[in-house]
């Protein structure tokens, strides 16, 4: 049974050094691989076109619905993580869309997409939860 896990983003200076990379541990490793699912695009792994979220396809849509935005986001992000994250079972994917004022120079308002994911870790059965929040149109983390 596998109890360490590379850390991601990897370090490919390490690598070519051949020095040890930071590890951790499950449940981490599950949050690194669902954040690298959301913010991949379809077709941008060339290896599996099926990779991906669909969060790229509706950035700049400002004329759907939100709750047609948060329909495609979370039946596209689970598919996909049912499909990928084989470390997971019983996926539930759940989508907030905010407007928020961002204040800076010049204030902008931008939707804020949260995505909680929850599971349960099939290797553990221990239950797994994790949240990311996204700004929309463009899209940033």
């Amino acid at each position: 049974m596998i109890t360490s896990y590379y850390k991601l983003p990897l370090e490919v200076s390490k690598i070519v050094k051949n020095n040890d990379l930071q590890k951790c541990d499950i449940k981490q490793s599950i949050v690194h691989f669902v954040h690298l699912i959301t913010t991949s695009y379809f077709g941008e792994c060339t290896f599996d076109e099926s990779f991906g979220c669909s969060i790229w396809n509706v950035d700049f849509d400002n004329l759907t619905s939100t709750n047609r935005l948060r329909n495609i986001i979370a039946e596209s992000l689970e598919e996909s993580i049912e499909k990928h994250e084989k470390r997971l079972d019983k996926v539930s994917i759940r989508i907030d869309i905010k407007q928020e004022e961002l204040k800076s120079t010049f204030n902008r308002i931008k939707k804020r997409v949260d995505i909680r994911v929850k599971g349960v870790i099939k290797q553990t059965n221990e239950p797994f939860q994790s949240l990311e929040k996204f700004y929309i149109a463009p899209l940033s983390y």
